[in-house]
């Protein structure tokens, strides 16, 4: 097929571009946004992270909830600005490969036909999930790998609405093994507004802001109760503290750390390592270059609004390793894996642990696979390997899994037709794509 729009639908971005392309395109927030400067609401243009505009308690719409879409006519609106203003495509000449979230209910799936079809006009549609994809780009990067022999992983989506732990084999996700956590991006950037917001400044309004935050300052612990003693440490004994300055709309329209090496202090923990003998250390490295710069920031206190950030840096990515800490009903990320391959035949389930993908934007904290891997391994039989593979973009990788799929011979076979949808309707048509 000759032009294939690949389209990533994803609760927080939208990644579109050509199919057989390795990067998209675009990659947009799903959403539309209204500034305190203006008073209707906009489409973005880029990754908000990049723009200059003053982000400061801007409003936000977003099509899709909880990873599903519950807004059609805001996703109609966002989709048309997507495919007239920025990728230049004509929907009646091209073929579509979307995204969807798993577990989709057919309400949801027939809105997504109609949208496609009757509004825009494809002239075909492929629907895949996202961990097929992700195995499927992962098996052509490494053909004499693990993965591309027993066409066989478990892939673990940390997306925005949701954590999902897949089993997939011979590029089809194994529906009935899949587990879930009710845990995203979007949950962790909440909870770090509500425990920045009971510490310091008032920051319940700022997603934007929280979001870049949660991004340039989050970490994974890998041992919590060692890391919470060196948080409530005083001075330059405390490994963690950090200033992160926020918007003034004048001069700075984006926030920005205050101290970037200092935001890298805690990488001197390693694992085992006792905060004393690292503290000491790093004392006799730097100890004249922390004070010369301490009194530089004693200059400029009180010319910006900001705050400081201890342990909320690592207590929130611990949601999704932990989440009964928080009062929540939801088990862990590393028992989550354990019941999903449990879920699997005995024969899959030394391949499975051995194959393990990490994918989605949560994946990106600092040490995220090192605790991982420490916290599935006793759960894990001793004659069982574990092995983690993270994705080399885990934001951009079901998008090139999609983009490599609207490429192959077999990708014009596998679509549904405008003229079946017509003629046969959403429900026959969704039984080609084995969801």
């Amino acid at each position: 097929m000759s032009n294939v729009v690949v389209l990533d639908n994803g609760g927080g971005l939208i990644k579109a571009g050509q199919g057989g392309e390795r990067n998209p395109a675009v990659v947009i927030p799903n959403c539309l946004y209204r500034p305190l400067t203006s008073k209707k609401f906009l489409h973005p243009t880029t990754t908000l992270s990049s723009t200059t505009e003053d982000l400061t308690s801007a409003a936000i719409r977003r099509p899709i909830d909880r990873g599903y879409l519950i807004n059609l006519d805001l996703q109609r609106d966002i989709w048309s600005h997507l495919f007239t203003s920025l990728l230049h495509v004509t929907p009646s000449s091209s073929s579509l490969l979307l995204t969807e979230a798993l577990f989709s209910v057919p309400s949801i799936q027939r809105s997504t036909d109609e949208l496609v079809f009757e509004d825009f006009g494809f002239n075909s549609l492929y629907v895949a999930d996202s961990p097929s994809l992700v195995h499927l780009y992962e098996a052509s990067r490494r053909p004499y790998g693990l993965v591309s022999e027993a066409q066989c992983s478990l892939v673990v989506d940390c997306g925005f609405s949701f954590t999902h732990a897949a089993p997939v084999f011979q590029n089809f996700t194994v529906n009935y093994g899949v587990k879930r956590i009710d845990l995203g991006g979007k949950a962790l950037t909440n909870y770090l507004k509500e425990l920045v917001s009971y510490r310091s400044v008032n920051v319940m309004d700022e997603t934007f802001i929280m979001d870049d935050v949660k991004e340039k300052l989050c970490f994974v612990s890998v041992d919590v109760d060692r890391d919470l003693q060196v948080a409530r440490k005083r001075g330059n004994d405390n490994l963690f503290r950090c200033t992160y300055v926020l918007p003034d709309g004048v001069i700075h329209t984006k926030g920005y750390v205050k101290d970037p090496e200092a935001a890298q202090r805690h990488r001197i923990l390693t694992d085992g390592a006792t905060p004393s003998r690292a503290v000491e250390t790093k004392k006799d490295t730097d100890h004249l270059e922390v004070m010369e710069k301490n009194e530089e920031r004693k200059r400029v206190d009180l010319t910006k609004n900001e705050f400081d950030l201890t342990n909320e840096r690592f207590l929130v990515p611990e949601m999704i390793f932990q989440p009964a800490d928080l009062g929540m009903n939801e088990a862990g990320l590393a028992e989550c894996i354990v019941r999903a391959v449990n879920a699997c035949h005995p024969f899959l389930h030394p391949v499975l642990f051995q194959s393990i993908i990490l994918t989605g934007g949560s994946t990106l904290f600092p040490r995220f696979a090192e605790r991982l891997e420490k916290d599935l391994r006793p759960l894990v039989p001793d004659d069982y390997q574990v092995k983690i593979t993270t994705q080399e973009d885990p934001i951009l990788g079901v998008w090139r899994g999609g983009s490599l799929l609207a490429s192959s011979p077999e990708y014009e076979s596998m679509c549904v037709t405008k003229a079946e949808y017509e003629e046969l309707g959403s429900a026959r048509c969704r039984r080609r794509f084995f969801h």
